[in-house]
């Protein structure tokens, strides 16, 4: 007799799930507000306290240092039960932080301290947030829909900065980017009813049998000697250095050298995540196609390479604006076509009982070398100009597909593939 093969299972439709729904409106809602303030925080530094090259990099730097904290907040993360109450804290934490700034402005009270202090607190709460996110993730989502929600989700972030950048640059200019800021706090607080209204049934964690140190070595042992994990971790800390070399002078160098305005930027860079969008739409059917090993490795090459070609953005305000959005939009298909599949990846091969834990000592390199790159940046800025700059971040981080090359991620098809 001939053995049937049963075909595989179809992922199931997320669209239908009330739940993912929720948890989808929260994150797009959340990112959505993100895009103002990642305009606006900088802004006030620039416009409004007249900051060097050096200090808008040490504020880029607060934002992401907090990751080095994920080696414990991971291991905590996974002793704890109820990891839907600690996204609804880390939300409610950073609307409250970013409350501040506004209020400081109407009393004529803003500082560079208190920018600083808003950066590094925002920053603990995404943190948070993040390390919990992984395991209810996971509740919410099945295995083999992994890619599709991870799309999902990227889709939104997409669309977020799509139109965030471009509202964020007139609400800047129309109502002053202290003010603007309170689109993203209000944007936390809706994020925290709708995960309030999820149900979700979360599982105790195993007992203890070792201690928090214990906890943190183990999610460093399993990053560093697991070859996916290890290969996804070098390729993704190479591209988050060198693309926050240029992300920390961004906003400097098209409002200084490039002389456009907030509602400029915000258009350009709007424009430029149209590419983003169509990334994360695309990258199922593309890691489909040809795997999803060689969809990330596109992507790794794709992201960070035109960053380059801002250091030759020159012509009239309409010339550079088209020639920033042409950019983005190409750096932007990359980085979803890298992420989506990287992501999807990273979660199914962590073992359940280690996700927080992983994602900790995952994020504290990934993330915490995000400030590295912005400091190395507002430094090479003020020696060399921001020009070669730029150039230099562009083509290091096109390295980081050698990571991916040198590990088994490039014969990777499916998830199915790796155990």
């Amino acid at each position: 007799m001939t053995a049937t093969v049963s075909p595989p299972v179809p992922p199931p439709a997320l669209h239908r799930d009330r739940r993912f729904r929720a948890f989808w409106a929260s994150e797009t809602i959340s990112q959505f507000g993100d895009r103002i303030s990642e305009l606006a925080l900088p802004l006030i530094a620039v416009s409004l306290l007249t900051a060097t090259p050096v200090q808008v990099s040490v504020l880029t730097a607060l934002i992401w240092l907090p990751n080095l904290l994920g080696l414990f907040l991971g291991a905590w993360v996974d002793q704890r039960t109820h990891k839907r109450r600690l996204l609804i804290i880390a939300d409610l934490v950073r609307a409250a932080v970013l409350f501040s700034l506004p209020v400081a402005y109407l009393f004529d009270a803003i500082t560079l301290t208190q920018l600083y202090l808003v950066a590094l607190l925002t920053g603990v709460g995404a943190v948070l947030f993040a390390m919990a996110r992984q395991a209810f993730f996971v509740a919410l989502v099945p295995r083999s829909a992994y890619v599709d929600a991870t799309s999902k989700l990227s889709m939104s972030r997409s669309l977020s900065f799509i139109a965030g950048p471009a509202v964020g640059g007139g609400l800047v200019q129309a109502l002053s980017a202290p003010v603007a800021i309170v689109v993203d706090a209000v944007s936390f607080l809706g994020s925290a009813l709708l995960l309030h209204r999820i149900p979700v049934t979360e599982s105790p964690p195993p007992p203890r049998q070792t201690s928090t140190l214990g906890l943190v070595r183990e999610g460093l042992t399993l990053v560093l000697r697991h070859p996916v994990l290890r290969a996804a971790l070098g390729c993704t800390s190479t591209v988050n250095f060198f693309t926050f070399i240029a992300s920390a002078l961004l906003v400097l160098y098209a409002s200084r050298e490039l002389d456009l305005s907030a509602g400029a930027i915000g258009i350009a860079l709007g424009i430029g995540a149209l590419g983003g969008f169509a990334g994360a739409a695309l990258a199922p059917r593309i890691s489909r196609a040809i795997g999803l090993g060689r969809t990330a490795m596109i992507g790794a090459v794709l992201f960070p390479a035109p960053l380059a070609a801002t250091a030759l953005v020159a012509g009239p305000t309409w010339a550079k604006v088209a020639t920033l959005a042409a950019i983005e939009l190409v750096s932007s298909v990359g980085v979803m076509l890298m992420d989506v599949n990287l992501n999807a990846l990273l979660t199914a091969v962590t073992p359940d009982d280690a996700r927080g834990r992983r994602a900790g000592a995952y994020s504290a390199v990934n993330y915490g070398i995000r400030p590295l790159g912005a400091l190395v940046g507002g430094a090479l800025g003020t020696t060399i100009g921001l020009r070669p700059t730029l150039a230099i971040a562009g083509l290091g981080g096109a390295l980081a597909v050698l990571w991916l090359l040198a590990s088994p991620v490039r014969h990777i098809k499916t998830l199915d593939e790796p155990a």
